[in-house]
């Protein structure tokens, strides 16, 4: 979910829909608003020469997309054979149980609540369906429960919400928490260093070519941010929605409800560390 629009100097992608990589193509969920953006990326992975296909997040309960996607695996002769989440939002989750039921699968999360099946996802885990290799990444910020996914083969990192392609995301406070987001971004940057990654397959818009330039983009944005909430409280704006209409005032008022759970969040992060 987005609390922004394109920003200036955002790196710049493409592929709304369709193939990405070798291995990945987007469906893309007809749920487009300024939550949203274009709609929810729903993400097909799959080996060049397999018949089975992993698929994350099926989006919103809509059964015109969510047979949309499964016509989509069989027109490459796949077979769906495991749904995973990055996190519970609605527009990620809400049709991830009659997806499964559409295609016989399990369901793996990191919360218990959205599993179908016994088993759910952590540090560590390595996902083979297929013959994949696709790492789990936790990386809580946005939601506590929120996970990325490392594809080494295609140099790539599926992050939902986590990074966008296009503007920022939202710290969902209370449940997000902009310490732990900070860390995962961090996270993510390490493995477009360390390990190669260079594309971003975000949960709402566009691909990006430049996962490192839209990691330093979003660290750059979140401590520009931080120091903008921590001037206006020293500049006697008090309440959340205060420092909203003050630090967001370039936003368009219909974010403003998003920007002011990250603004709750920045707050309460400026707090724990003495700043406020």
């Amino acid at each position: 979910m987005s609390d922004a629009a394109a920003l200036p100097g955002q790196p710049r992608g493409g592929v709304l829909s369709g193939p990405a990589t070798t291995r990945t193509v987007n469906v893309l969920a007809p749920n487009a608003s300024p939550m949203t953006l274009d709609g929810t990326n729903t993400w097909i992975v799959a080996e060049p020469d397999s018949d089975l296909a992993v698929v994350i997040d099926p989006g919103p309960l809509d059964d015109v997309h969510l047979r949309a996607v499964i016509d989509t695996a069989e027109r490459a002769g796949r077979r769906i054979a495991l749904t995973l989440l990055t996190h519970g939002h609605p527009d990620h989750a809400e049709g991830a149980a009659r997806f499964a039921e559409l295609t016989r699968t399990k369901v793996r999360a990191l919360d218990p609540r959205l599993r179908l099946g016994d088993e759910g996802l952590g540090t560590g885990d390595v996902i083979t369906t297929g013959g994949l290799e696709m790492y789990v990444v936790p990386t809580p910020g946005h939601t506590e429960d929120s996970l990325s996914f490392h594809l080494p083969a295609d140099s790539a990192v599926l992050t939902g919400d986590t990074i966008l392609g296009r503007g920022t995301t939202l710290i969902a406070h209370p449940d997000g928490r902009l310490g732990d987001y900070l860390d995962s971004l961090r996270r993510l940057r390490s493995l477009t260093v360390d390990d190669g990654v260079h594309t971003v397959l975000p949960g709402h818009g566009p691909v990006l070519d430049d996962a490192q330039g839209a990691v330093e983009f979003y660290l750059a944005h979140r401590a520009n941010r931080l120091a903008q909430v921590e001037t206006a409280v020293e500049a006697g704006y008090r309440t959340s929605s205060e420092v909203v209409a003050h630090v967001y005032a370039d936003v368009d008022r219909s974010l403003w409800p998003a920007a002011e759970l990250s603004v709750l969040a920045q707050l309460e992060y400026l707090e724990e560390h003495g700043l406020i």
